[in-house]
């Protein structure tokens, strides 16, 4: 069976990209990963898909007015390539999903939602939310992405405890490792054709069964 053909687009440091080259690297996710795009030209994750070979695309979300056109230049930077699945990695700029990507783009998300998402709510500023109304449990989140802040059918979950003496980075941290075990599954059982959204809720397809 052909790997599956992912575009990853990120915004930053691009530890998300990078554990996705390990875990294939490993033998654990069936993917290829056929460019790798930024809304930043100086994200250092543009450099980690340049040391494997991988194009590294950039548009700029400064450069563009509206949503709508920074949409456009996305999603033509990387037609070419002809990617199955689209997986954000840390992108931090709002998109308008054309047609024919409905379905076919995935987000993780540091949080259980749909608690703690929305417009503003990334990176530490979820943890900071979490810890200011006293969680005692946060997680992380696989998700289908929509046309709305971190909506969407959701693929997988895992729970992480907040500690009393947490902080925002100590509690990051634990969640990041959770991000970094769910992630790459949730990719892997789509690479299987082992996911079905059904009236909005994301059901999971056995081995033998009609995936369509």
């Amino acid at each position: 069976m052909a790997s599956l053909q992912v575009a990853v687009l990120l915004s930053g440091s691009g530890t998300t990209l990078e554990n996705l080259f390990e875990k294939r690297e490993a033998g654990r996710l069936s993917v290829d990963i056929v460019a790798v795009l930024s809304s930043r030209a100086d994200a250092y994750g543009l450099e980690r898909a340049r040391r494997r070979g991988v194009p590294a695309l950039t548009a700029e979300r400064r450069r563009f007015l509206s949503t709508e056109e920074f949409s456009q230049a996305v999603f033509g930077a990387i037609a070419p390539y002809k990617p199955d699945l689209i997986c954000l990695a840390g992108f931090m700029s709002r998109l308008r999903i054309p047609r024919e990507y409905e379905g076919r783009i995935v987000n993780v998300h540091p949080a259980l939602l749909p608690a703690f998402g929305g417009k503003g709510l990334y990176g530490h500023h979820v943890h900071e939310a979490v810890l200011r109304a006293g969680c005692k449990l946060t997680g992380c989140t696989v998700h289908f992405v929509d046309n709305e802040y971190d909506h969407g059918p959701i693929i997988a979950q895992k729970e992480v405890p907040v500690l009393q003496d947490d902080t925002a980075d100590t509690l990051a941290a634990r969640v990041q490792a959770a991000e970094r075990d769910i992630y790459p599954k949730a990719i892997q059982l789509y690479a299987e054709g082992r996911l079905r959204v059904e009236k909005g809720i994301v059901k999971f397809v056995t081995f033998g069964e009609e995936a369509g």
